[in-house]
């Protein structure tokens, strides 16, 4: 593995030339500042990061705190946080909690004693004595303190679209099924649209929840399967519960659209489990990704936010289950 002095030897000029290019930090001529950077291309030199943080009292890095890297709209938004902190000069340091909130603390902690530059995480557990605002921190989908800025989609007018794209699809007795999470979560909201909606509208609706999260999601679904026969059209909370939905219905003889019409929400139906393609309300997954690194810079950078919340449109995408 070369060095930062081999870099200085072959482009022809002192290390101290080379730190302040790789840290654009400090005067250095065009000319020069070009043959440092050919000489890292020539060598395929990776700066050490670590150290560089030491050096100059400042972190580049991000920590990403996720609860799954396989849930495919956590690894979608992590791709596009990622790219957007690569554009800006940053590295992401990514943390899978697999939602436990023991491990979920441990990363804190470590992040904290590490001097990240910021934090932007996604987590659905009861945690919040522990969040402090001494590093910045934007979050997803979850209201912490008003000094920590959240970044979410419409979750309520998902619930409501969700509600009304069943309704012409012919459904007229329609359910809401999902995990009952005690946080102060936007995914709530999505439940709260859908009942808003089904009200103005004078719809028969029920809703079936367990805590969140769902130890069985096969035995919450044939649970409500029999004490819901009559139900012909269901809003799940997220994709993958409506997908494990449509599996079990199947199972117990119906027919998905035709005796019951099934809509999700996230907007991961490119997945291989999704067959049929599932109807569902797709969140701006790049555009919530973007906007929550651009938030967190500027909280690293000092400047001021003016909203506590950003809430980002969603849009209805028709599937084969409506």
């Amino acid at each position: 593995m070369h060095s930062i002095k081999d870099v200085a030897n072959l482009a022809g000029v002192g290390v101290g030339t080379v730190s302040r290019v790789i840290n654009n930090i400090g005067s250095v001529k065009p000319v020069t500042r070009n043959k440092v950077i050919e000489a890292i291309r020539e060598l395929n030199y990776v700066p050490n990061q670590v150290a560089r943080n030491f050096k100059m009292q400042r972190s580049y890095l991000v920590s990403l705190l996720l609860p799954s890297i396989f849930n495919q709209f956590f690894s979608e938004l992590a791709y596009h946080i990622e790219d957007e902190l690569d554009r800006n000069g940053y590295q992401l340091l990514l943390c899978n909690s697999g939602g436990k909130p023991e491990k979920e603390l441990y990363y804190l902690d470590m992040l904290k004693q590490n001097k990240v530059a910021g934090i932007i995480g996604i987590t659905y557990n009861d945690i919040e004595e522990y969040i402090h605002t001494d590093i910045p921190i934007v979050s997803i989908d979850r209201h912490f303190s008003k000094q920590i800025t959240c970044v979410t989609s419409d979750n309520f007018e998902g619930g409501r679209i969700a509600l009304k794209e069943l309704v012409k699809a012919g459904a007229n007795n329609v359910a809401f099924i999902g995990g009952a999470t005690s946080i102060n979560s936007e995914t709530r909201n999505r439940k709260k649209g859908f009942i808003h909606e089904a009200e103005a509208m004078g719809i028969p609706y029920v809703v079936y929840e367990e805590p969140d999260p769902i130890a069985d999601d096969i035995a919450f679904i044939k649970r409500f399967l029999k004490k819901y026969p009559e139900v012909n059209g269901v809003f799940a909370i997220t994709d993958m519960l409506a997908a494990k939905y449509i599996e079990i219905a199947k199972r117990s003889g119906l027919r998905v659209p035709e005796d019951v019409k099934v809509i999700g929400y996230d907007g991961i139906q490119d997945h291989e489990y999704f067959h049929p393609v599932l109807s569902t309300i797709r969140q701006p997954v790049e555009q919530m990704a973007r906007k929550a690194v651009q938030l967190l810079l500027k909280k690293i950078e000092g400047e001021s936010v003016e909203h506590e919340d950003f809430i980002i449109a969603v849009e209805y995408w028709q599937g084969e289950t409506t």
